[in-house]
């Protein structure tokens, strides 16, 4: 059997050799379960309303946490940083959008382009911030190459 010998149906999957790929759907597919599994917890579970504050600030906390994972692994590449960013959100927002259909009133609050949106927007905001820190860092190591006269 040859080395390079691929299966069928393999070549579906030569986007996850990405970094940036793999990462933003990992990132995505965690922050839909930790969401599914807060709404489900708030919504199917009587017994925890006393906990509810508790609960969203732990679910708030650990979306937060897994979100910023793009951020955190390509801090220094700040196109990677969005295509993982936007991957990522794009899977959690495919995630509430079925998730409004089941629970109705999600759509009340926030659409699922809203929700969209808002996670666009974090993600482009922490890009360009990468990006200009790029800018400052390459500037500042051009000027010590430099010789003062």
């Amino acid at each position: 059997m040859p080395a390079n010998f691929t299966p069928p149906g393999y070549r579906w999957f030569d986007f996850l050799q990405h970094t940036p790929a793999r990462v933003g759907i990992y990132t995505g597919v965690w922050l839909s379960v930790v969401f599914v599994s807060w709404v489900v917890i708030a919504n199917r579970m009587p017994i925890l309303e006393p906990l509810a504050q508790q609960r969203n600030v732990i679910a708030t906390l650990l979306l937060a946490l897994i979100a910023s994972m793009p951020v955190l692994r390509f801090l220094r590449s700040p196109a990677e940083l969005l295509v993982s960013g936007l991957l990522a959100w794009s899977v959690m927002t495919l995630a509430y959008r079925l998730l409004s259909l089941k629970f109705v009133l999600l759509q009340v609050y926030y659409s699922t382009f809203h929700v969209f949106v808002l996670g666009a927007v974090a993600y482009l905001l922490f890009a360009t911030l990468s990006w200009i820190g790029m800018i400052v860092w390459r500037a500042r190591a051009a000027q010590g190459t430099h010789t003062s006269r």
